[in-house]
């Protein structure tokens, strides 16, 4: 694998087209941007309770220069549709911190989704609210199917299990993650407390063994997806962790921290395997400044595994390159909160402060057969199953990520 040099592009910028009231400002933002696991739909939280859910490619003159702009009329339902799908406005009543598509698969003809089975839309998106409810609606009508009731605060990210199981975990204010089972009319099955500060993030792995949380704390929590037990504290973050994302084979975990360092984890030892610290780019900035202003604030892994993105405070999207410790790539974006890579790769969607979102190229790599060779072999091993193997010393290196 070569790292790309080329800068990300910018190609498309969305911008709310309500009008801005006097108190515009006090709930604008876009906490989050989501692409449903199929890379048909994107979310996105565009400010003032409201979420919008675009079919997916944006039109070809919408991405087809990086000075494309598209305004949603957020009056409107229904603004433009391509095909059986539509554009839709979901008015969820209050500030949308968290968002997240299930994983359940469209149903073929002749195909039986267990989703579908159990009563259940195949796709259904989950929207976090600043009451602490979590709305679930149905993707293809924009439907509400169920009002989850339990947190006691902000409900600032959601995460499904990604085995297309209809569970899902929320994290919130209240320093608590709940579970839900959306099969049983959303009944909450577990609550999972351990943080003693409001909880920013959570993420479910790949193999849906894992959970991990990150709070307002130094340390982020690693739980049992079976046993909904906590697993292990991950510690060594100077700072209050904010974001967290496990690697397509599970074999990986990032935090990234207001320290303004990623930390690349180890999940099943809890290793450190690596620290990439976010300095600034230009040298002028005050020395005491340098902290706040490389503050990340999200942090996601690219979809084949080899790529990290992240967003800081300095006004920076970043790109790297798992196996070097700096970046690879930078673009220069304003007032970030949260980014996420397209499901198929070649695109970072990225949300502002200003209620924004844009989409930019990313590195698109032709994964070595090496990497393809441990990505799968990862997908069903452990560290320590891949550790007790009958195999050279340098050749277990590789496979557990201690080298590229």
């Amino acid at each position: 694998m070569k790292p790309s040099g080329e800068e990300p592009v910018l190609l498309a910028e969305l911008k709310p087209g309500r009008p801005q009231r006097y108190d515009w400002k006090s709930s604008c933002e876009t906490w989050s941007v989501a692409f449903s696991p199929d890379g048909a739909w994107f979310a996105w939280s565009q400010g003032h309770c409201v979420v919008k859910l675009i079919p997916w490619p944006l039109g070809e003159a919408e991405l087809g220069c990086k000075t494309s702009e598209r305004k949603s009329r957020g009056s409107k339902a229904e603004t433009w549709s391509r095909g059986a799908a539509k554009e839709k406005t979901l008015e969820c009543g209050q500030i949308v911190w968290g968002l997240a598509f299930s994983a359940w698969p469209a149903a073929e003809d002749g195909d039986t989704d267990p989703a579908c089975a159990v009563g259940l839309p195949c796709l259904v998106l989950a929207t976090g609210l600043n009451d602490g409810q979590i709305k679930v609606w149905e993707v293809q009508t924009g439907h509400l199917l169920f009002s989850l009731l339990g947190h006691q605060d902000v409900v600032r990210d959601l995460s499904f299990a990604p085995n297309g199981s209809p569970i899902l975990v929320s994290a919130s204010r209240d320093k608590t993650l709940r579970v839900w089972d959306l099969s049983r009319d959303g009944r909450q099955v577990q609550v999972l407390s351990g943080h003693v500060q409001w909880v920013y993030c959570c993420s479910i792995s790949p193999d849906c063994s894992m959970l991990c949380s990150a709070a307002g704390e130094k340390s982020a929590l690693l739980w049992s997806m079976r046993s909904y037990t906590l697993i292990r504290r991950l510690e060594g973050h100077q700072s209050s962790v904010v974001s967290c994302d496990f690697s397509p084979d599970s074999a990986l975990l990032v935090t990234a921290s207001y320290d303004a360092c990623v930390i690349m984890w180890d999940p099943y030892t809890g290793e450190q395997l690596r620290t990439l610290r976010h300095v600034p780019l230009h040298s002028t900035l005050d020395s005491s400044s340098e902290i706040h202003t490389s503050s990340l604030r999200s942090v996601c892994f690219s979809p084949e595994g080899l790529y990290l993105a992240t967003v800081a405070d300095d006004r920076l999207l970043r790109i790297w390159a798992l196996e070097l410790r700096s970046p690879v790539a930078f673009a220069p974006m304003t007032n970030g909160l949260c980014c996420m890579y397209f499901p198929h790769g070649g695109f970072i969607a990225t949300g502002t402060r200003d209620g924004h979102v844009q989409f930019w190229t990313a590195p698109r790599v032709l994964s070595s057969l090496k990497h393809l060779c441990r990505k799968a072999l990862r997908t069903f091993l452990t560290t320590y199953q891949v550790l007790a193997l009958p195999i050279p010393r340098k050749l277990k290196e590789f496979l557990t990520y201690r080298t590229f």
